[in-house]
């Protein structure tokens, strides 16, 4: 959301607050005091910079991309109808290497439900395995394979691109699902010739490990949300669009003038966007969901993913798509994609301020002298402008405080990562999990738990020292300390201690025996619903996977069931949420076996599915129109609340009616063609 004149005021007002901390709070009377107060103003300065690039990058002009994808989409039906023949050829690449055999299925099948003419699927498995073969040659998709593996998935997608006919190329995660519409929403850009690459948000349709493991999927906003919501829409406006590796379309002509994908980096993504951009070619970002993927199952893998992440996008600075040496980029180009790549070193800064705290409780040094009078006028307008401001910035995808959660828990192991990548070292790249661990779990991980234990430590060791000094609990005495230099160090102890709990707490996974992920069916006015009825009786749907559902009775009728009993579930699909008349005349009815009841509540396992019931369920479930919701982060102060309510009640391991659930949208129900529902026989 572009705002001018909330950077101009947020502007003004960070203008103020640091003249004040440069002339007012500083305090340079000693070696050690001195050293500590100018390293917390340069971690400030530091941390407000990247904030300020990201706000100038919003005054750039709106290319209102929207409004011209309707456009191009509208065009490119047309001539779907009339001119099929003339329309660009895609190529759809899905790279593979471990991921389960159910999760690659149902990428592949929704990659042949794609909503365009002229399409060629494409597995590329670095694993080589037999099952997917046999999988592609029962879909109807390409396959291929190489006996080397260099260069992990860039190597894979430069393995394929001699063998690709296609104008365009479509690239998606083995993990990821599209929706139908994906093409029509993107190719009809590529009329404009210097159109080179089409990015769309990547989403998940499961909830992420501290979404999960705290139980706060209606609280809590995925950490990416922010990124597609207000960065890619802002570095759209200065021409520096960043590509995320999937879920994406690009040139063929403008991969090949490039080189293809490049490999000196695991973030190949990124700089292969980049060169593609310097080359002269159009990066666009098209702001809809039209596909989801998998979050990592564990708050490891989480840490791994993110780490791998940091070091990747810093090894871009050594190949050839350095934004700083690259020829072809302007410099607001090149100023927009280095604050990309250095951005990650803002957990520094993050952690220094972090560990202000200790020198205030630990050394007696208090880094910063102020007044109440200066608090008030300066630093407290310049804090709450930030604060209210923060999810208007963000498309309403994050709030000021609740998303801090993420940097906490990934603090340190990002710091190891971008040591080590900084010393030519990096870690070598594993691809992120896509199923759960088998055997015995284990609890968190040591290098996840330990640093967030250690910092705890020196938290609650500051507090102790600054609430009851004495020689006992002190690693000297400390001299007496002003009121001010006191409140400050106790209340921001006090906050650290208490994110640090939390993210303590998000390293025990919450126990799960699937990996499937299961959704709450949002239904608002005016779009279609589900009516469920078992064994001719109406019923609720509360979830829905591809596993069972779990329904909510009138009284008595969960009563009257047995687990093992066989029925068969009738699933309506209505025209409207506000409307009792369904778009179908025979509802499919479905095989189901209760598995469990509790109270009004019943929990059913799908019976043996015909292929045409598991492909219709797969489309309700992936496949639907306007599928993913774009939510809207709910309010801070209530959310805080509940979260410190999660420190003290213990989250119970996943199973019937205590599901881990992200909502779904049914939409409405498509004018051209009938939802396949109607079409399965009883």
């Amino acid at each position: 959301m572009r705002l001018p004149w909330a950077v101009l005021l947020l502007a003004v007002l960070a203008g103020r607050y640091l003249h004040w901390r440069v002339t007012s709070t500083l305090v340079l009377d000693g070696v050690l005091t001195g050293s500590v107060s100018l390293t917390m103003l340069v971690a400030e300065v530091w941390l407000l910079a990247h904030g300020f690039l990201q706000l100038l990058f919003s005054l750039a002009p709106d290319p209102g991309l929207t409004d011209r994808c309707a456009h191009a989409a509208a065009l490119l039906e047309r001539r779907c109808r009339l001119q099929p023949e003339r329309l660009p050829a895609v190529d759809v690449l899905v790279p593979t290497y471990g991921e389960p055999l159910a999760v690659v299925e149902r990428c592949l099948r929704g990659c042949n439900a794609l909503d365009y003419p002229l399409l060629t699927v494409w597995l590329l498995d670095d694993g080589a395995r037999s099952e997917l073969r046999e999988l592609c040659a029962e879909l109807g998709c390409r396959y291929r394979s190489r006996e080397a593996r260099d260069h992990a998935k860039a190597g894979n997608l430069n393995h394929a691109l001699p063998g690709l006919g296609g104008e365009l190329i479509a690239v998606f995660d083995a993990d990821v699902v599209p929706l139908p519409g994906f093409l029509s929403r993107t190719v009809g850009l590529f009329d404009d010739d210097r159109v080179g690459l089409v990015q769309t948000p990547q989403t998940y349709m499961n909830a992420d490990p501290v979404m999960r493991n705290l139980r706060l999927e209606r609280w809590l906003m995925p950490d990416e949300e922010s990124f597609y919501r207000w960065v890619e829409p802002v570095r759209q406006g200065v021409g520096a669009v960043v590509c995320a590796g999937t879920s994406f379309v690009v040139r063929r002509e403008a991969l090949l003038a490039v080189g293809g994908f490049e490999t000196a980096t695991p973030s190949e993504d990124l700089a292969t966007g980049i060169r593609i951009t310097a080359a002269g070619w159009r990066c666009l970002f098209v702001p809809e969901k039209l596909s989801a993927g998998l979050a990592p199952f564990t708050a490891a893998a989480m840490a791994r993913q993110r780490c791998r992440w940091a070091s990747g996008t810093l090894q871009t600075l050594r190949t050839r798509a350095n934004p700083l040496t690259i020829p072809g980029l302007n410099p607001l180009q090149r100023l927009a994609f280095l604050e990309g790549i250095l951005h990650w070193f803002n957990a520094l800064p993050q952690l220094v301020l972090s560990l202000m705290p200790l020198s205030i409780g630990v050394l007696g040094v208090a880094p910063l002298q102020f007044t109440a009078a200066g608090l008030l006028q300066q630093a407290l307008p310049f804090y709450g402008a930030q604060l209210l401001l923060a999810r208007w910035f963000s498309g309403q995808a994050r709030t000021a405080i609740l998303p801090e959660l993420y940097r906490w828990i990934f603090l340190v192991p990002l710091i190891g990562a971008l040591a080590r990548t900084t010393l030519n070292r990096p870690d070598h790249f594993h691809v992120t999990p896509k199923a759960l661990a088998t055997g015995r779990q284990l609890g968190p991980d040591p290098r996840l738990l330990l640093p967030l234990l250690t910092l705890l430590t020196l938290q609650l060791l500051a507090l102790v020292h600054l609430l009851a000094p004495s020689p006992a609990t002190a690693m000297r005495p400390l001299p007496p300390l002003a009121g001010g230099a006191l409140a400050l160090g106790v209340s921001w102890g006090l906050l650290n201690g208490l994110l640090l709990l939390l993210a303590i707490r998000t390293c025990w996974d919450r126990p799960r025996h699937s990996d499937v992920p299961w959704f709450a069916v949002a239904t608002e006015a005016g779009e279609a619903a589900l009516i469920a009825r078992l064994a001719d009786r109406p019923v609720r749907l509360q979830a829905i996977s591809e596993e069972g559902v779990e329904l909510t009775g009138a009284a008595g009728t969960a009563a009257r069931l047995q687990p093992g009993q066989v029925l068969r579930l009738s699933l309506v699909l209505v025209e409207s949420s506000e409307s009792s008349e369904s778009s179908e005349t025979d509802p499919a009815a479905w095989p189901v076996t209760v598995a469990l009841t509790r109270g009004d509540r019943i929990g059913c396992c799908w019976g043996p599915l015909t292929s045409r019931q598991r492909e219709a369920l797969q489309e309700l479930l992936y496949r639907r129109p306007g599928l993913w919701p774009v939510r809207r982060a709910p309010s801070e102060p209530l959310a805080l609340a509940v979260l410190v309510g999660r420190l003290f009640r213990p989250v119970p391991p996943e199973g019937w009616f205590r599901r881990s659930l992200l909502p779904i949208r049914l939409g409405a129900i498509p004018a051209r063609r009938a939802s396949t529902l109607q079409q399965l026989a009883a």
